[in-house]
């Protein structure tokens, strides 16, 4: 008997987000800018998507769509299967700058999600001296800031306070994780450090990650899949899955096939630059 291809395919994932010729067009009449091209996107639960390319592409552009900042001009976005619904799905968010509020503790800034996301929101007064805050503690200790809960973002280096930044970006257990340049303001050295913490995050936590980034290598170690972006109007000039074994290491970055695939990607950039200038 012929076996049914429908029993011996493995089955794929749900989609946690869709871009359906989705594109987005700033401005009136002759002062337009078209800052995305019309893109489909799809990217599966559990994903830790990497999207680089030039300033000014589009990557940003694609995390406004996604949160539900910014409308399509044309198309759908469909996130946790509801159009252009941030509620669909909870969410988090971690930036370039930690925007922790310098009047709270940590402990306090980390905690705000609960104060303000549902359900959380609903028991916060009944739980955040107990629950809620066993909860961060407990984050807190997950990216190496045990004994800090009481300091102030202004006692924090620049690299502890990103930790932080992460911390309150996950505290709520979002199923979408969005980070825009989280660690480009950070040292090499630090920089490196805090890639294996969010690796570390994701492997135990699985949420679905887009991280917008400029670094190649940061792609490479924290991505299961990379697209490349051109220049704007922004649009996906390539695609691809990235299969290095986890848990990656700094040691990896330096193996000849790590390389290889930094060394084409910006390849890729630097001929899709070329093209818009030609």
């Amino acid at each position: 008997m012929t076996p049914d291809l429908a029993q011996i395919q493995p089955e794929r994932k749900r989609a946690a987000v869709e871009l359906s010729r989705a594109g987005v067009t700033f401005g009136q009449a002759g002062a337009r800018v078209q800052a995305l091209q019309p893109t489909d996107l799809r990217i599966d639960e559990g994903e830790f998507l990497a999207l680089v390319g030039p300033s000014g592409c589009g990557k940003s552009t694609i995390l406004k769509l996604v949160s539900g900042l910014t409308r399509p001009s044309e198309g759908a976005v469909i996130v946790g299967g509801r159009e252009v619904a941030a509620k669909a799905l909870r969410i988090g968010m971690a930036f370039q700058n930690p925007t922790l509020l310098p009047w709270l503790t940590i402990e306090k800034n980390v905690m705000l999600p609960l104060k303000i996301v549902r359900p959380f929101r609903h028991d916060f007064a009944r739980k955040k001296r107990g629950e809620y805050r066993d909860r961060v503690h407990a984050a807190l200790a997950d990216v190496g800031l045990q004994g800090f809960a009481n300091h102030y973002p202004w006692q924090l280096s620049g690299g502890m306070l990103q930790r932080a930044n992460l911390c309150r970006a996950l505290i709520h257990d979002p199923s979408l994780l969005l980070l825009d340049e989280p660690f480009g303001a950070l040292d090499q050295f630090t920089r490196e450090e805090l890639w294996g913490t969010m690796q570390d995050l994701w492997i135990k936590r699985r949420p679905t990650v887009i991280l917008v980034t400029h670094d190649l290598k940061e792609a490479g170690f924290l991505g299961t899949r990379i697209c490349v972006m051109s220049a704007r109007p922004g649009r996906i000039i390539d695609d691809s899955p990235v299969t290095f074994p986890r848990p990656r290491s700094i040691e990896m970055t330096f193996q000849p096939e790590f390389t290889a695939l930094n060394q084409r990607l910006r390849e890729r950039i630097i001929s899709a630059r070329q093209e818009v200038t030609a």
